[in-house]
């Protein structure tokens, strides 16, 4: 569906928008206030609290071309500071809470951001830390209370869109016009990639590139005024920020804000949402309660489960053909099946849902499959934060699991062979749909969604474009009928001792499905086999073994790996994968850990991919143990 108004900037989208839907009391952001339920903000507040803000940071002198900061978690405040900044040209810096307060610092250092909006206590407190080697922080604006004795001056969010909003009033006519004066290449936004190598990098994103890419996407997602996301995703994450603020505003949808992480389960049947922007790792988490719980029904559950399955798959495979859909019988098998098995399964997902859609990394084929025979489909699409994000997405009518899709209109991808200079296939969104085909290659892009540059990095920019202008992804993959398949990213592929190429992410997918598996990283660079290390997961784990007769209450995690029959668990999911896998994919050896891979301690990104070299460095005895039992 198009967006409600036409635009080219942000600042145009949000004003054009406002006009629309002024007078009309429409809900456009919902929150949750502890203990006093849910609360809408209308665009006529959103409007008037925008403005404010843009007033106040121009009273500061935060002209165009600045950078603002926002230090916060998801909630109407972070909207307010995106759109209030870029209101006034300046650009929004996100940065995630999830960060410890040096890269906090060097992110403020890197952008050179004059301001900085932060929100509750933990976050201000890691700005009083490091403020001293932010010379070019002026002020913080504090969604909370706000220190006693600053190092930085600070001044509460309530102040400064009350003092915001008398300063806009008397020079209304010059913020006015410079919200219209904004163009498609100003810069919009500076995000930094969250860095699985290096340090990160802040990619510029303009005007157009975001305002293209939301068009692009509108045509091919049915967001509508109807709809409402539950958005939980960190905004910092250019997916949130495109798919599921930007473009759910521009479709004049309605967003309500998760009061965490935690919570989500809880919001979900609260808010009802129609539709859910979101990372694999959920559907993965709903996939493996729901079959676990069936496999720990009686056999009659089992069963009427597995033939629920049967008959979901069949219904969709009929709704996606050309003849006349579903028959009679097929829609009063899917009504049954739907009333005695699936539908607990939208009732945690609110029992509104009308899609959903999964990005930032690879969902299972096996688990977009499963939710399609439940009735949810899930469009899963591909993208990068240098690409404003959004490249492909797979269409509703018809999903293909284990692809990413089609190519947005506008967005040009190419094929090139990772052995030659020569483009195996190029397609664009206007050819879309297509059937075309290719061997493996890396991913280039052409299109007014790629970003402008690295931040003040020339010689990185120039090395991610080639003299042609095509913009080199780093990821790899292959076209198949006119679908986007990923295999892997560039950087993570294995060259064995034998010289063997090997992309883990594939290889680590097949045990996502896998209930008692949290998380897997396979290893095996510039040695003779691949190699393994896995967190279980522990409560899945318990019951497994609990299952089989073995009293495990006593055992902490660490004394529960070490029993034989929880490392026969695993073996023989390795055992059982090796029989099917090349001779240089298969996993010679395996250790488990019990402690996981996280953000806080780094071998995590803040958007949960896995920092490979940094969980080898700190597992490098473990995994020389590995390979030193098979003599190597």
């Amino acid at each position: 569906m198009p967006a409600q108004v036409e635009f080219d900037t942000i600042p145009q989208l949000f004003r054009r928008l406002c006009k629309r839907y002024r007078g009309q009391e429409r809900p456009v952001l919902r929150y949750k206030e502890r203990g006093e339920g849910w609360h809408d903000i209308t665009w006529e507040d959103l409007e008037d609290r925008v403005q404010a803000l843009a007033g106040y940071l121009h009273r500061q002198g935060v002209q165009k071309g600045d950078r603002v900061a926002v230090l916060s978690e998801n909630r109407p405040e972070w909207a307010i500071s995106d759109m209030g900044t870029q209101l006034i040209g300046a650009a929004n810096v996100s940065i995630y809470t999830s960060l410890p307060s040096s890269k906090v610092a060097y992110i403020l250092r890197d952008s050179g951001a004059k301001v900085c909006i932060v929100s509750v206590p933990v976050q201000r407190k890691k700005i009083e830390e490091i403020a001293d080697r932010c010379p070019e922080l002026e002020e913080v604006i504090v969604m909370s209370e706000t220190a006693d004795d600053p190092p930085v001056s600070m001044t509460p969010w309530d102040d400064a869109l009350e003092e915001g909003r008398a300063y806009w009033t008397e020079h209304e006519d010059e913020l006015v016009d410079i919200a219209e004066s904004m163009t498609p290449d100003d810069m919009s936004a500076l995000i930094y990639t969250s860095g699985t190598t290096g340090k990160p990098k802040g990619v510029v994103l303009t005007n157009r590139n975001f305002c293209s890419n939301v068009k692009a996407a509108l045509q091919r997602v049915p967001f509508g005024e109807d709809d409402h996301h539950l958005s939980f995703l960190p905004l910092s994450h250019a997916f949130e920020r495109t798919a599921g603020h930007t473009a759910v505003l521009a479709a004049g949808a309605t967003i309500s804000y998760a009061e965490s992480i935690e919570a989500v389960s809880q919001n979900l049947r609260e808010e009802q949402p129609t539709l859910m922007i979101s990372v694999p790792r959920m559907f993965e988490k709903v996939y493996n309660r729901v079959t676990k719980q069936a496999s720990e029904g009686s056999v009659i559950q089992q069963k009427a489960f597995e033939w629920a399955v049967r008959v979901g798959e069949r219904y969709a495979e009929a709704q996606q053909s050309n003849g006349t859909g579903p028959g009679l019988l097929l829609r009063m098998q899917k009504a049954v099946a739907h009333r005695l098995v699936f539908s607990k399964l939208h009732e945690r997902l609110g029992g509104n849902l009308r899609f959903a859609v999964s990005g930032g990394a690879a969902l299972p084929e096996e688990i977009g499959t499963f939710f399609q025979a439940a009735g949810v489909t899930i469009i899963e699409g591909y993208g990068l934060t240098e690409t404003a994000p959004v490249l492909t997405v797979n269409p509703m009518d018809a999903p293909r699991y284990g692809t990413v899709g089609h190519i947005l209109p506008g967005v040009t991808v190419a094929i090139q062979p990772l052995d030659g200079d020569e483009l195996a296939g190029t397609v664009s969104g206007s050819d879309y749909p297509t059937s075309i085909s290719t061997p493996e290659g890396e991913i280039l892009v052409k299109g007014p969604n790629v970003m402008r540059e690295y931040w003040n990095r020339p010689e990185e920019t120039r090395a991610a474009f080639d003299k042609e202008g095509w913009y080199h992804s780093g990821d790899v993959g292959r076209f198949e009928e006119g679908y986007l398949k990923i295999t892997d990213r560039i950087k993570h592929m294995i060259v064995t001792e034998g010289g063997k190429n090997v992309y883990p992410g594939p290889i680590e997918e097949t045990f996502k499905t896998k209930g008692w598996i949290d998380q897997i990283v396979v290893i095996g660079e510039g040695r003779p086999f691949l190699v393994a290390l896995v967190v279980p997961d522990f409560e899945s784990l318990r019951m497994r073994v609990r299952d089989e007769g073995i009293d495990q209450s006593d055992y902490t995690d660490a004394e529960l790996l070490e029993l034989d029959e929880v490392q026969r668990i695993f073996q023989d999911a390795f055992t059982a994968y090796n029989r099917e896998a090349a001779a240089y994919e298969k996993i010679r050896n395996f250790r488990l850990l019990a402690e996981p891979f996280t953000v806080e301690e780094g071998t995590l990104t803040p958007t949960l991919k896995l920092r490979r070299s940094v969980i080898e460095e700190r597992h490098e005895d473990l995994i020389d143990a590995m390979y030193e039992e098979f003599g190597q």
